[in-house]
């Protein structure tokens, strides 16, 4: 299979390995390679129907955005993030969501509101069904529909960064909980406290959802990346051929 003629004619307005990584980070996204899975160069290749140049261009862009790891020797990973990275990265999304509320709700328009509500009950139908693979798209639809009703492009570039981080942890933490969704009620009250149109309603409503989404993905997430991780076993390799070397 390979990239669709519609996508390729992108290519136009995008260089090739531009491309490619937006394919390699929808399956990212999407769950296609989970977080810690080796992301082979030769397999893409074949199926995006390109060389394995773009691929490895793609790759080390992936790497800047924070959502590969390359290593040395080994390839390229989805990047699986430690529990303190995770915080880091929590504190920086409520911080930027409640900025989103109070920017948002008092210009937000009543069709706004409605599209919200509906894009709300179409997660909650995901949800009955515990469909993983349908409701977290549509919850990443639903958080991206918000950054956009402001109408700023350089925001929303910074927001989908974070989040494009985050959606790493938060798919680690559905693999890890055997498919456990979170509950839809405080996405109802992101929206409840939008239509309000009262800035600090909305940007509480919206920072309480983050701040709770971090608890409940804490507990499942490694003390250490399995970048670190990889640093460490090469530095106490190292160290112990230099003992075994002294004698």
């Amino acid at each position: 299979m390979s990239i669709a003629a519609s996508q390729l004619q992108v290519l136009q307005s995008k260089s090739l390995p531009s491309v490619v990584r937006d394919e390699i980070l929808r399956f990212i996204l999407h769950g296609t390679y989970s977080p810690g899975s080796k992301l082979g160069e030769e397999e893409l290749a074949g199926i995006l129907g390109v060389s394995r140049g773009p691929i490895r261009e793609a790759f080390r862009s992936l790497e800047e955005a924070g959502l590969v790891h390359l290593s040395k020797n080994r390839g390229a990973f989805v990047r699986q993030l430690s529990v303190e990275e995770a915080r880091e990265l929590y504190v920086v999304r409520r911080g930027f969501d409640e900025m989103v509320g109070r920017l948002l709700a008092p210009q937000v328009t009543g069709q706004q509101v409605a599209e919200l509500r509906q894009m709300v009950e179409d997660m909650e139908t995901s949800f009955a069904a515990q469909n993983i693979r349908e409701y977290f798209p549509r919850d990443m639809a639903f958080h991206d529909r918000i950054a956009q009703m402001l109408d700023n492009s350089k925001l929303l570039e910074i927001y989908r960064r974070i989040v494009n981080e985050m959606h790493l942890v938060r798919l680690q933490s559905i693999q890890r909980a055997g498919g456990l969704l979170v509950s839809n009620l405080e996405h109802r009250a992101i929206v409840d406290a939008l239509e309000t149109r009262n800035q600090e309603a909305a940007a509480h409503a919206m920072g309480l959802h983050v701040e709770r989404a971090f608890q409940r993905v804490a507990p499942l997430l490694p003390t250490q990346s399995a970048a670190n991780q990889e640093s460490k076993t090469s530095t106490e390799a190292t160290s112990q051929f230099a003992l075994d070397d002294t004698g």
